[in-house]
């Protein structure tokens, strides 16, 4: 599959969003002591995470 320049463009910025939702939700999880809502973040880490691998797997 070939991409265009615009489309690495917004796969990249894409990538480097999810990262960052990664990163703020797995401090998050670290400074809350609510274990139902720490588990919710959490969730919300591993969800990014995964967006990011699939966003990844196209390049």
């Amino acid at each position: 599959m070939n991409m265009s320049p615009k489309e690495l463009l917004y796969i990249e910025d894409a990538l480097g969003h999810t990262q960052f939702l990664t990163t703020q939700c797995r401090e998050a999880v670290n400074t809350l002591t609510d274990p139902v809502l720490r588990r919710q973040v959490q969730n919300l880490a591993d969800s990014n995470q995964a967006m990011f691998q699939r966003f990844y797997n196209l390049v």
